[in-house]
């Protein structure tokens, strides 16, 4: 059973940065993606960023220009760096990766708390 393990959440005043991580525990390149998903309180689950095996990256329109997700194959992990954060940003964000055998896993969270 592979697992996802977040980590690296936490309290931030806005226009703080955090970096968020998501360690696996099969090899990453055995995923065709990798992602970051965020829920606030009373709202539907959101995609923020994906990577693909291939290095490909997309964010959503919100985080644009201020998230970067990235990933360091030797450590099997994947990273959110998370800068000029906003109170909107306030979520629990979670790790999903897609493996090649169609396989989709899910972390349990990582809590960001961004105060104004």
């Amino acid at each position: 059973q592979v697992q996802l393990v977040e980590s690296g959440g936490g309290l931030v005043q806005a226009g703080g940065s955090l970096r968020l991580s998501c360690a696996a525990s099969a090899y990453i390149f055995s995923f065709n993606a990798m992602c970051w998903y965020r829920q606030a309180p009373g709202k539907q689950r959101q995609l923020v960023a994906t990577i693909t095996s291939i290095g490909m990256t997309t964010y959503a329109d919100s985080v644009k220009g201020r998230f970067t997700i990235s990933r360091d194959n030797a450590k099997n992990t994947v990273f959110l760096q998370m800068n000029s954060l906003k109170p909107e940003d306030t979520a629990v964000y979670y790790c999903r990766g897609i493996r090649r055998d169609g396989g989709v896993y899910w972390g349990q969270g990582t809590q960001v708390t961004v105060s104004s």
